[in-house]
């Protein structure tokens, strides 16, 4: 997002978890000698689910079936298949790690190391956003527009993370090229390997820098951003996956959110291209906010779009 940084540390893989012995924590009701030789997929699966559950993870179920898939190496409806298969010893020590580190509340696309985003599968860590579902209603929002101009187009992703929104609208749109920026190397480097892993690196440039430094001189048809916008004092508030994993400065918004729409709707007229669009994901509520922003500074709002839930999420504007 517009400034990203190194999030708080792992949590310390404390050797009791919750008053269990570590050897056994997700097998509990087998004897040592009994589980590591004979401990089936469906009972993998349903202790799992049990110790997920009583650690607060939402949809515990699902959440260990995704990573016994991840430890047997298999699509995640196959473990239907082989309920009566046998785990071998290392895989149970696997899966056992696996859901020791879920149950600390280690966010699931960390554990598996990538995460899926309008259909492309990213990697992602504790060096970015984990992309979230609305987010793929902004880069389609993205897509579209750039689509339909029906010429080469050049699009800004304005603190880019993982990649999500220039990996998508690259691969959407052939003729158009991005230039994703952030303010994080780290990221910047997570953003590289996605970009080439997809194959639209020649596309997409990544520049190092905060917010509009790193494009002085440059106009888009498109600036496309998921800023930071949660109020400080709310990142407290929100579940462990979040307030303890991503990186804050992709979450910290300022004392109301909205410190980052104040600096693009402040300098974000000088990089747009005439007929260009101005494209922003924003918080729950914040929709009345952002407008006034963005009309104060003379932008034209065309649209306000909500996301699954019906909350508004998505601004579109443009300048006369």
């Amino acid at each position: 997002m517009i400034m990203e940084g190194n999030p708080p540390g792992n949590p310390d893989p404390a050797r009791q978890i919750g008053g269990l012995d570590p050897r056994a924590f997700c097998f509990r009701s087998f004897k040592e000698q009994t589980y590591r030789s004979a401990v089936t997929v469906l009972e993998g699966i349903q202790k799992s689910a049990g110790f997920l559950e009583k650690k607060g993870v939402d949809s515990p179920r699902l959440q260990a079936e995704l990573l016994l898939a991840h430890v047997l190496k298999l699509p995640r409806m196959q473990l239907y298949l082989n309920f009566e298969r046998i785990l071998q010893p290392a895989e149970v020590d696997a899966l056992r790690e696996l859901v020791r580190r879920r149950g600390a509340r280690e966010p699931l696309q960390h554990i598996l190391g990538s995460t899926s985003f309008c259909g492309f599968e990213l990697a992602v860590n504790r060096h970015v956003l984990v992309p979230r579902p609305e987010t793929e209603l902004l880069a389609e929002a993205g897509w579209q527009f750039l689509a339909q101009l029906n010429r080469p187009a050049v699009a800004m992703d304005l603190g880019t993370g993982s990649g999500c929104l220039a990996i998508a609208i690259a691969a959407k749109v052939p003729a158009a090229r991005v230039i994703a920026t952030d303010v994080s190397g780290e990221a910047l480097d997570v953003a590289r390997q996605n970009a080439t892993r997809q194959g639209v690196h020649e596309r997409i440039e990544f520049r190092h820098g905060r917010g509009f430094e790193p494009v002085a001189g440059n106009r888009f048809d498109l600036i496309i951003s998921n800023p930071p916008y949660i109020p400080r004092a709310e990142i407290e508030t929100l579940d462990p996956e979040v307030r303890e994993f991503d990186p804050r400065p992709a979450l910290d918004g300022g004392e109301d959110g909205l410190d980052a729409f104040r600096e693009i709707a402040a300098e974000g007229s000088r990089h747009l291209a005439p007929g260009g669009r101005l494209m922003l994901e924003m918080g729950d509520g914040q929709g009345p906010a952002v407008r006034s922003l963005l009309e104060a500074q003379k932008w034209i709002v065309d649209e306000i779009r909500h996301d699954y839930t019906r909350r508004e999420r998505i601004v579109i504007a443009r300048r006369d």
